[in-house]
């Protein structure tokens, strides 16, 4: 059934009167009229008793205005949306993020994102690397806020957010006096917490491969697959860690951060925003845009 011909109908059931709804319509009387006949012939029942008065419903009219209101309200809530999407001032967005872009990129580009597509649907999903790698190639998530470099199948777009130096993650009791340096060998007899083998192989290799060039081995003491948790284990006494720069926009207590003062022998830790390649711009494609790199010193 026509939608016109629904909200003519909602129109005369609002006014009581053919006359006063074609006023508010700014069509003419005639037309009106046509177009509820051609409803009530599909319908095959009356919908309205035309009196001196105007226009009544029906017991048919009755039994279904309501119904019909709350159709009409779902076709324009929908009409709406599919125009919004289209002019991309709508849509869901599913992002997988890891723990480190909580600390400077991720509530800016959220920010950024809402004023630009307001009517955003937004998840979110904090994800390890290996788990957001496999998301974005099963189509489970439209974007991800990972560490590079990391292998993700398909045609994909990649954008640095930041490539940041390592600092110490201390436990409070660490025997350092306060503002002082760390050295690598000063390190290694604690242990070190870190993500387990299979998430940031890369970082982790370079890691252990700094130390040896400081003379001293490592062990991993203690594994954990996000940020937080590592820097709760470094709180626990479960060895010291290493996590980018950004991390000081924490306040965690039980824990010391610390500059590292032969620590240019150690990686440093990428973070970049990875997409799939769609011929048309999408909006993971304004979100990207959207995401503002950034530096540590």
């Amino acid at each position: 059934m026509d939608t016109r011909n629904l909200k003519y109908f909602l129109a005369v059931a609002d006014a009581g009167s053919v006359t006063r709804a074609a006023e508010r319509l700014n069509i003419a009387q005639p037309a009106l009229s046509q177009a509820l006949t051609r409803m009530e012939n599909d319908l095959g029942v009356k919908l309205f008793s035309r009196t001196r008065r105007g226009a009544d419903l029906t017991a048919a009219g009755l039994a279904i205005v309501e119904d019909v209101r709350m159709s009409v309200a779902r076709i324009d809530a929908a009409s709406h949306r599919a125009r919004a999407i289209g002019a991309q001032r709508a849509g869901r967005l599913t992002v997988g993020f890891a723990s480190a872009a909580l600390f400077e990129v991720l509530p800016r580009a959220i920010a950024a994102l809402r004023a630009s597509v307001p009517d955003v649907e937004l998840v979110l999903r904090e994800m390890s690397n290996a788990e957001q790698a496999s998301a974005l190639e099963k189509g489970e998530i439209d974007i991800g806020l990972l560490h590079t470099p990391v292998a993700v199948a398909g045609k994909m777009r990649e954008k640095l957010i930041a490539r940041e130096p390592l600092i110490a993650v201390l436990p409070e009791t660490f025997p350092l006096p306060a503002g002082a340096k760390v050295s690598l060998r000063e390190l290694a007899p604690h242990g070190l917490v870190w993500f387990p083998q299979g998430q940031l192989p890369g970082v982790r290799a370079g890691i252990l491969s700094a130390f040896r060039q400081a003379g001293c081995e490592v062990e991993i003491a203690q594994e954990a697959n996000r940020s937080l948790t590592v820097i709760a284990c470094v709180a626990a006494g479960c060895g010291v860690s290493l996590l980018p720069h950004s991390v000081r926009a924490l306040q965690f207590s039980g824990v010391r951060l610390c500059e590292i003062v032969d620590g240019a022998a150690l990686p440093r830790f990428e973070l970049s925003a990875i997409w799939p390649a769609r011929a048309r711009q999408t909006l993971a494609d304004r979100f990207a845009d959207l995401i503002e790199p950034y530096s540590a010193a």
